[in-house]
């Protein structure tokens, strides 16, 4: 076993403070919608607005460090792509069916690359090009209803902008839920997330 320094302050200040922020989005979020009560629904709405605004500027500053540091290398593929899809499959495997046979994970972290190819594929397909802009654009368009009603296209209503915000938050919640879920799946429980607080990781070689 090898412990690396996987992942910076920064990062980590990064990861853990836009997980709270997306935890109270979804709290007030699904609120908002009327799922339960919790707040009252006008100051879920004033919570929810001020939470998604410092979402929103802790992307802006995480997407700046990841261009000006080069860790946005971490989620593109590493391999030509028959050999990529080659080790997502293996990965892919290992999670459905191998860590319950005992078996070995077929990925080696490293300083150069922290994330397998599955993680790659859903950070960078799911998460970064599809969740988070529907999002972003959705939240917005939302927050200035008033300021665009009646210009924009005839089927663009508040009604349709808010359907499609709410599939997105669930796509959130269901990245959300299967990121945890992997985040217990190390050599312990608490081994990766141990990595996430500390920066450094235990890595087999």
């Amino acid at each position: 076993m090898t412990k690396l320094y996987l992942y910076a302050r920064f990062e980590r200040f990064w990861h853990w403070t836009q997980a709270g922020l997306i935890i109270w989005l979804m709290i007030t979020g699904f609120e908002i919608h009327g799922e339960y009560e919790l707040l009252g629904f006008g100051r879920a709405v004033q919570i929810h607005t001020l939470l998604a605004w410092a979402l929103m500027v802790l992307w802006v500053f995480a997407i700046f460090w990841h261009l000006t540091t080069g860790a946005f290398r971490h989620y593109l593929p590493s391999n030509p792509l028959p050999q990529c899809a080659k080790s997502l499959a293996e990965v892919a495997r290992y999670y459905a069916l191998g860590t319950f046979l005992g078996e070995k994970h077929p990925f080696r972290k490293s300083v150069e690359a922290k994330h397998n190819p599955l993680q790659r594929m859903a950070y960078l397909l799911f998460f970064a090009t599809l969740v988070a802009p529907v999002i972003w654009v959705s939240g917005l368009a939302y927050l200035f209803y008033p300021q665009w009603q009646g210009q924009g296209p005839g089927w663009l209503s508040l009604g349709t902008v808010a359907i499609v915000h709410t599939a997105a938050a669930f796509g959130m919640l269901i990245f959300f839920i299967a990121h945890v879920y992997m985040a217990t799946m190390g050599k312990t429980v608490f081994s990766l997330i141990r990595g996430m607080i500390t920066g450094y990781e235990e890595v087999e070689h």
